[in-house]
């Protein structure tokens, strides 16, 4: 009798063991791990407000979906990262949207020249631009999350600029059409370096001009190599952020929408994020020694004039879908 009791008590602790051995390949995918590589350092307020996201999300879930964010272009260049998330290398990630403007020219309107050139407008640009965006990349495989701005784009470089005549003949970093383009018309040879080469580029000597915002100027140290910066406040590019869109329906219903719940907080305050920071970089320029500089009205002009002939050459490409998103923001 007792040697039946044990074996009934041997074989119910068996039972036990082998359901808890079941469950825990099932606990252990529970937890699922993203990652989203981004192209800029840690402490850039764009790489800044994807570390926040990912803790948002992970609180929101209870840790169920972990986000891992990879800085510094580490995982991926940041050319590269749009590929990696629609290939499924990267569950999600975060691009300069205008750098594939010739995949599609939608993803070039916030860097027509001039066309919104402050924050509130540049909002107005990206709710106008949204859902065409949106489109685009969906067709493509990828899940708008959230966009940011970044700074007002000025221009950097170790000679005075009075007028763009100046400019013929620099080596002149370009990221994409438009700043390759604005090369081309002003007579500047155009060299593509994205942000993390930035400094090295600078460093050595391949580049001696470039347009882009005050953060990347910092980032860069652009000082050790420049001594001006014109305040041209020429376009407010922007980051978007988007997820694969095979990997966000695998997400169960709870975790998508906390997903989104947090997207929408980390779109708003990387707005205010950015706009807060604008005008401290520029500080840093200043304070590193930089001159910090109004244009004058003959470059001012000049560089008009070359927007013009931008936002004309724009509006061809993107037919009418571009102009409707022109339309939709100036009526807002």
């Amino acid at each position: 009798m007792t040697r039946l009791l044990v074996s009934r008590r041997l074989g119910a602790l068996a039972l036990i063991a082998g359901a808890a051995a079941l469950l825990l390949p099932g606990a252990a995918a529970a937890q699922t791990k993203w990652n989203l590589p981004a192209a800029y350092p840690t402490d850039n307020p764009h790489t800044v407000n994807l570390m926040a996201f990912a803790k948002d999300v992970a609180d929101a879930t209870g840790g169920k979906l972990q986000i891992t964010v990879h800085a510094s272009a580490s995982l991926f260049k940041a050319p590269e990262i749009k590929r990696a998330v629609q290939t499924g290398q990267a569950q999600a990630g975060e691009v300069l949207i205008s750098i594939h403007e010739n995949d599609d020219p939608i993803f070039g309107v916030d860097v027509v020249p001039f066309l919104a050139t402050s924050y509130p407008q540049s909002l107005k640009l990206w709710k106008a631009s949204r859902p065409l965006v949106e489109k685009r990349l969906a067709a493509q495989g990828l899940q708008v999350l959230f966009a940011v701005p970044w700074g007002p784009q000025g221009i950097y470089a170790k000679k005075d600029l009075d007028k763009v005549e100046d400019m013929k003949g620099l080596k002149w970093r370009a990221y994409n059409v438009g700043t390759a383009r604005i090369a081309e018309l002003v007579g500047a040879q155009a060299v593509t370096i994205q942000a993390a080469e930035l400094p090295q580029a600078l460093a050595t000597g391949v580049v001696n001009a470039f347009m882009t915002s005050g953060s990347t100027g910092y980032d860069s140290k652009a000082w050790e190599t420049m001594t001006h910066y014109y305040d041209t406040q020429a376009w407010i590019p922007k980051n978007i952020t988007f997820v694969n869109k095979a990997a966000f329906d695998a997400l169960d219903k709870p975790t998508q929408d906390a997903l989104l719940k947090a997207a929408a907080v980390a779109e708003e305050r990387g707005w205010k994020l950015a706009e807060e920071k604008a005008t401290w970089y520029l500080e840093q320029l200043r304070a590193n020694k930089m001159k910090v500089l109004p244009p004058s009205d003959t470059l001012k002009a000049g560089l008009t004039k070359i927007g013009d002939q931008l936002t004309a050459d724009w509006l061809k490409k993107a037919g009418p879908d571009g102009q409707a998103v022109i339309e939709a923001y100036r009526k807002m």
